[in-house]
């Protein structure tokens, strides 16, 4: 049968049991009864066996009929609802109700007027836990008694019986249709038909567990929550916890609306929660205390413990390197092997899902093939520009600039940081084409110290790096990371490591003393989460895709055990005289006027890298002053002020000769 046929069928059947109820009335009033008390000894008790009225000739197709059966409606509260219906149907049904009243007044049906017309009547129909007010198909207005208020059909109830689909207008204020826009990603696959098997087992037994979907990427867990309520032959609507927001009673109600829609239109739930928000979680465990039987997906990052219901628990990783791939050819459009080289790159540093790989292939769409080194250049920004959107809330972004030119080290503290970039550059080389990430047993994140007194280039080098690579630098202030509540250490930290991971960015927590410091003999309970808020950030450098470095001037008080777990150790001495020197030579930019300056004899100044950088800057500004060029006097008065704020005093030794010859 046609949806059309079906249609016309159905609208035919309600109108008959309309008709029904409405001789019901015509009988009662041409009884003579009309305004006398409704037959309530014969109302109580149980109900009354018995066909409805409403129920003569109602085909088991039509909307009333399915309705009934779903909430198993006795045959008085089928004719209780078929007469709330036709009421709005046809306005003439009110002169009718008003004579059966007695009263030109109650020109509406009313609970005293159903138990007085209507077969098998019965009282609990209209109680609070009956399937009329517990699923809100019946609305009571306000009235002399209870029997007397008024009685209206809802609206959601009256289009399901019409035949149109419909929301209730209190869930369509706050939950979106979904659709699936792609099939799954093969890694998901597997993960989506087990999700499916666990729904419909459930959905058998009368009791479906909630699907917990954790993962990082919002769109791919709403893509496969889509195709799993497709192949369920349900309809998919998506619902926040932050527009939870009401109290105890009104989430209670929404949760009651969504239980109903799930009968009604055979839908699926996917409510998507912040687990970072505590007030989302709360909301999102008061909702699911009150959903009993809805198939429901609940999108997570993480794994959170909500009560309730039972809760299936799955990960939806992030495409793997060979996904990601493919993703990027499809969105380009480009033939294999025309930018291979180029999106085997952009994979190698940027861990990207599909929705961000769809958004940046849109913005360079058209760019072309024929120029594959400004595409790459146009690709790789556009990666950094969108894998900075969450960590740039969480971290101070800095634009590298500074070049190896800058740097002044020793040579092996030199190799060592072009090591250190190597293995950024080259791990996909390395841990993919040649197999070292399958022997691996640990994370292959690339983790660096980098020791020594302050000025001695530590964040210099950083930015070197960072600018070498093509990459943003962050730096983080563990300073302000570390909190003295149990669990909020790790709990900042992971932000900061899931935000950054789809970018690989440089990641520079400065002051590593303020966590490694705290390590101590374990006294207390609070020496044991100190020593766990250490072991967990080793554990997320080990596995970050990108670089993070710790700074400290303190090595001598790291333990020996945490120093084996990075990759990386560099120390950053005082520099000697010849670097100074060096430092010296290369710290004045070539714009900038100097005349007869002595670097050999500058390089007598005892004092680190980022404190030449201040005498030198101090001392641009003195000749600025004078519009001339910057002089080994004015290096004198800079290093006057630079040593009053180290407090220290500038020797004579450190100044002879400093005559211009």
């Amino acid at each position: 049968m046609s949806t059309s046929d079906w249609y016309t069928r159905n609208l035919a059947a309600l109108h008959a049991a309309a008709r029904a109820v409405g001789d019901c009335l015509d009988r009662f009033v041409d009884g003579g009864s009309h305004g006398t008390p409704a037959p309530f000894a014969d109302a109580a008790g149980a109900p009354a066996a018995g066909r409805s009225a409403a129920a003569t000739h109602l085909p088991d197709d039509a909307a009333l009929a399915r309705l009934a059966g779903i909430f198993n409606l006795t045959s008085f509260e089928q004719d209780l609802l078929t007469l709330c219906a036709a009421a709005e149907l046809y306005p003439a049904l009110g002169d009718r109700c008003a004579a059966a009243h007695g009263n030109p007044h109650r020109n509406h049906p009313t609970f005293h007027l159903a138990l007085s017309v209507l077969p098998n009547p019965h009282w609990d129909a209209m109680a609070a836990d009956a399937p009329l007010r517990a699923w809100e198909m019946i609305e009571i207005g306000a009235g002399p008694t209870a029997t007397l208020s008024p009685l209206r059909i809802n609206e959601r109830i009256l289009h399901y019986l019409l035949g149109i689909a419909t929301l209730d207008a209190r869930l369509d204020a706050i939950t979106e249709r979904m659709q699936a826009t792609a099939a799954p990603l093969p890694s998901h696959v597997d993960q989506a038909q087990r999700m499916a098997n666990a729904l419909a087992s459930g959905a058998r037994d009368g009791t479906p567990p909630v699907i917990q979907m954790c993962g990082p990427e919002l769109g791919a867990k709403s893509n496969v929550a889509a195709g799993i309520a497709g192949a369920l032959g349900l309809q998919p609507y998506r619902l926040s916890a932050h527009d939870l927001t009401g109290s105890a009673e009104e989430i209670a109600a929404i949760a009651r609306l969504c239980e109903r829609e799930a009968v009604l239109s055979r839908s699926l739930l996917f409510l998507i929660c912040n687990d970072d928000d505590q007030r989302q979680v709360a909301a999102a465990a008061a909702f699911l205390h009150h959903l009993r039987s809805a198939p429901v997906i609940l999108a997570t990052r993480e794994s959170v413990r909500l009560g309730g219901r039972s809760t299936l628990r799955f990960e939806l990783p992030k495409p793997t390197a060979g996904e990601q791939r493919d993703l990027w050819r499809a969105v380009l459009g480009a033939p294999e092997g025309v930018v291979d080289d180029v999106i085997d790159t952009l994979v190698a540093q940027f861990n990207l899902g599909a929705d961000g790989i769809g958004t940046i292939g849109a913005e360079i769409a058209g760019e072309g093939f024929d120029d594959p080194e400004r595409l790459a250049r146009s690709m790789w920004e556009s990666c950094r520009v969108q894998a900075r959107q969450q960590l740039d809330d969480l971290a101070k972004r800095t634009v590298p600039r500074a070049s190896w030119n800058d740097l002044v080290l020793p040579e092996m503290q030199s190799r060592l940081l072009t090591q250190l970039t190597y293995h950024v550059r080259l791990r996909m080389q390395v841990y993919e084409r040649w197999g070292f990430g399958g022997k691996a047993s640990r994370g292959l994140g690339t983790g660096a110290l980098f020791a020594g007194p302050s000025g001695t280039g530590k964040t210099l080098a950083a930015e070197v790096i960072a600018n070498d690579l093509g990459l943003d630098l962050y730096h983080i202030d563990l300073s302000q990371v570390v909190s003295k509540y149990i669990g909020e250490t790790e709990k900042n930290l992971r932000k900061i490591f899931d935000a950054a991971e789809e970018g690989g960015a440089v990641l520079l927590f400065d002051e590593a003393d303020s966590l490694f410091g705290k390590r101590s003999e374990v006294k207390d309970s609070h020496d044991r989460h100190a020593n766990i808020e250490v072991s967990y950030l080793l554990q997320r450098m080990e596995s970050y895709r990108g670089l993070a470095i710790l700074t400290t001037n303190m090595k001598s008080a790291l333990d020996p055990a945490f120093l084996r777990r990075l990759r990386f150790v560099v120390d950053f001495p005082f520099p000697d005289s010849t670097q100074r020197a060096e430092m010296w030579r290369r710290v004045f930019p070539k714009d900038t006027p100097v005349e007869g300056l002595l670097y050999n004899k500058l390089a007598n100044l005892d004092v680190t890298g980022g404190s030449i950088w201040n005498i030198a800057l101090n001392a641009a500004f003195l000749a600025a002053e004078h519009d001339g060029p910057v002089s080994m006097e004015h290096v004198r008065q800079a290093a006057q002020i630079e040593y009053l704020k180290l407090e220290k005093q500038l020797t004579e030794s450190e100044t002879r000769g400093w005559a211009t010859q």
